[in-house]
């Protein structure tokens, strides 16, 4: 394979007329600002496109592909520019971390999942290439977090998009530039919208052990009545919630911690298969990310179907999870890695991935 062409971008490329920045067959990027003025970067092939907020976060804002919106509806028609979580929450795929995530409890300081969902990243980049599952468009940037005797690390994804494919690739490296070692917490936010009489699959037991309701309210939760009835019900029959039926009381959330499996190649697999049998899907590797939750909010106002939200820790802030050991520690100058794969798939690529399912399950 040759090596890919990589194009720096310049925030000086995103103004109010959207404009072409590379095209390689059906594949093309190009550059926008959003009326809020945050800069916005378009991957598209011919099946859909991705937007991406290169200088926020690295975020997918919005996914579409299929005919289908696959972004979560929320109370936000576009970005705003804020490092604040809940100002600017609707997007398809927030990174969260890396030196504290979750919900803030006690005496933690750090903010609602860390600093990485809305950082200002300092460098962004297109690449055009071509590897073993043939060519692609990425954007990919870098992240330097520094706080004089505390943090000092780089964080550096990557989203890849192939010609001719509705599933797209994500990773993040976190480099440690420190001589000390260095505490990481990482969740990797994924958010699906929902589909009425949708199946969800996943190669998880799904058991009160290891099919987990959290029954503990966060402070920004107002829930409504039978709210805390529904998380007994979920917490004794955690299956019940494996059918999107759109009477159930996902509101305003509910959340589950899943112990998942992996098949032979390290892979485990996430599925909503919907009624004509397609499905929306993440695949990601326990070996990476040995945590994972779920997180379901169907409200007048938000429908989000967090189908697995894999992470190195469980979603309860620093403090709980430390006293939990769910901490990872990066070794001086050293650097961890996360894979993921995203989509959509067709009714026979879902039946395929549902039986590799069983079969990990047995």
């Amino acid at each position: 394979m040759s090596e890919a062409m990589k194009v720096h971008l310049s925030p000086a490329f995103f103004t109010e007329r959207e404009k072409t920045l590379v095209e390689r067959g059906e594949l093309s990027a190009s550059a926008f600002a959003f009326d809020s003025g945050v800069a916005g970067l378009r991957l598209k092939n011919a099946v859909g496109e991705l937007v991406l907020l290169p200088y926020q976060g690295q975020q997918i804002w919005s996914a579409h592909f299929a005919g289908r919106e696959l972004t979560m509806k929320s109370m936000f028609t576009q970005p705003n520019p804020t490092r604040s979580y809940l100002d600017t929450y609707g997007g398809f795929l927030l990174h969260c971390g890396a030196t504290a995530m979750g919900v803030p409890t006690g005496t933690d300081t750090h903010p609602l999942h860390g600093e990485l969902p809305n950082a200002p990243y300092q460098r962004a980049y297109l690449l055009a290439g071509e590897d073993r599952k043939g060519a692609y468009l990425a954007l990919g940037g870098e992240y330097t977090h520094t706080v004089a005797f505390s943090h000092h690390y780089a964080a550096r994804p990557l989203v890849k998009l192939y010609a001719g494919s509705a599933l797209f690739e994500v990773s993040l490296v976190v480099a440690n530039l420190k001589r000390t070692p260095m505490e990481l917490m990482y969740l990797a936010h994924i958010n699906y919208r929902p589909v009425d009489h949708a199946r969800l699959v996943y190669s998880a037991p799904c058991t009160p052990e290891h099919a987990r309701v959290r029954k503990s309210i966060p402070s920004h939760v107002k829930p409504l009545p039978g709210y805390k009835e529904l998380l007994e019900e979920f917490g004794r029959h955690p299956e019940k919630h494996n059918l999107v039926d759109p009477a159930l009381l996902f509101d305003p959330e509910v959340v589950f911690a899943l112990d998942y499996l992996a098949d032979a190649d390290g892979w485990a697999h996430t599925l909503q298969v919907h009624p004509d049998g397609g499905a929306d899907y993440v695949r990601h590797r326990p070996a990476q990310l040995d945590r994972a939750v779920r997180w379901i909010s169907r409200t007048p106002d938000q429908d989000a179907m967090g189908l697995v939200l894999p992470g190195t820790a469980e979603p309860e802030g620093y403090s709980v999870e430390k006293a939990k050991g769910n901490l990872k520690v990066i070794a001086p100058q050293g650097e961890w890695r996360c894979d993921m794969e995203l989509g959509v798939l067709s009714a026979a690529e879902a039946a395929k991935v549902e039986a590799k399912v069983e079969q990990v399950l047995g």
